[in-house]
């Protein structure tokens, strides 16, 4: 397993990409701690983690706040536990066009997509192995690819912000023997997108059909675990010549 003996901690670890990246984790042999807000869906999350004989502690916090975010690295620093790696998947997704787009709205976007990895981040690393440790971003094609009647000013904001940190961080942390590196998915099918697929009319239905069908080369959206074995390399010993980079999982998307 090739993430045996290790510990890892992932926000927004309750349900979606983050859950999944957890069951990739648990999978290859890791502990895991899991962050999020709401305590019931942390409870079932670590219940079915649990089921298969994974170690799992959970923090729920919103980290979307200060007093949120700091209860969260205070609580994880309790577990006495080594962080091996840090996967900073928490965030939120506001598409209003920019005209319209109020500074409540900016100012929580900038919170939990930018705010809180830099900062989560910066409290952990003191809990990270003196051989190094893994920090793994969880951007969006967004940062750099723009689609027609998805005004995304807020959301590209936060994740090109969090790639530039993603490099930044790369760099200032080398030293510590600290990878960070990013994860950047194409629309992936969560629970989330299905809601909001199955409430729109019949024809709007077909027409997202048909335009996954031109924009995805691969003809399909992504499945939260087909951002699995992404993470797992880059929190395993296989990648530890690689950092500062970002990785587009995106089925061809932004090839062009």
């Amino acid at each position: 397993m090739r993430l045996a003996n290790t510990f890892a901690v992932v926000t927004g670890g309750s349900d979606g990409i983050g859950c999944a990246i957890a069951e990739a984790f648990a999978r290859e042999g890791a502990d895991l701690c899991l962050v999020a807000r709401n305590p019931g869906k942390l409870a079932d999350a670590a219940a079915r983690l649990a089921a298969n004989g994974t170690r799992v502690v959970t923090v729920a916090a919103d980290l979307g706040q200060p007093d949120g975010l700091e209860r969260a690295a205070a609580e994880i620093g309790g577990f006495g536990r080594a962080v091996h790696t840090l996967v900073n998947n928490a965030g939120t997704a506001t598409f209003v066009p920019y005209l319209e787009a109020d500074r409540a709205q900016y100012e929580h976007s900038v919170a939990l997509n930018v705010t809180a990895p830099f900062f989560l981040t910066q409290a952990l690393v003191p809990l990270m192995p003196a051989e190094g440790g893994a920090v793994i971003n969880i951007s969006s094609y967004f940062a750099g690819k723009m689609l027609p009647g998805r005004p995304s000013s807020l959301y590209s904001l936060t994740k090109g912000a969090l790639n530039s940190l993603t490099k930044a961080m790369a760099y200032e942390l080398a030293p510590r023997g600290i990878r960070v590196n990013a994860i950047a998915p194409g629309t992936v099918d969560t629970e989330l997108r299905r809601r909001t697929i199955a409430a729109m009319p019949e024809d709007d239905q077909r027409a997202m059909a048909e335009l996954v069908k031109r924009l995805y080369p691969l003809g399909r959206i992504g499945k939260a675990g087909d951002l699995g074995g992404i993470a797992v390399f880059l929190a395993s010993p296989e990648a530890t010549w690689t950092t500062g980079a970002v990785f587009a999982i995106d089925g061809g998307l932004t090839i062009t």
